[in-house]
């Protein structure tokens, strides 16, 4: 009997379980419930990160910034033609945001 206690202890070690051979208390579903939830609240969490890391808003507000500030850095080194040329590092940072989540996959699949 010691044995399932162990095994089962290892299993659900997340939810503090205890065997009822050890005269320890036993988590209750209360708190099994609460456990849970909390959970669940990290894992929306963790998805409103991750849509915001690929959304649309994300890369065009980064598109814009990046634009601008290239624009700026051209004004104070006194380059030529600022806002035409400013795209050119612009575009090429929204290639790379491109690009790189395919590049991604196929290193994801490779990996498997």
């Amino acid at each position: 009997m010691h044995e399932l206690c162990v095994t089962i202890r290892i299993i659900t070690s997340w939810a503090k379980y205890t065997c009822p051979l050890s005269k320890k208390n036993m988590t209750t579903i209360e708190e099994l419930k609460n456990e849970i939830d909390k959970i669940k609240e990290r894992n929306s969490r963790v998805e409103l990160d991750k849509s915001w890391e690929t959304s649309l808003t994300r890369k065009l507000f980064i598109l814009v910034l990046t634009y601008f500030v290239v624009v700026i850095f051209f004004f104070v080194t006194k380059l030529p033609n600022p806002f035409v040329n400013a795209l050119v590092p612009t575009l090429g940072f929204f290639l790379s945001t491109l690009t790189v989540p395919w590049i991604k996959a196929i290193w994801i699949k490779r990996k498997k």
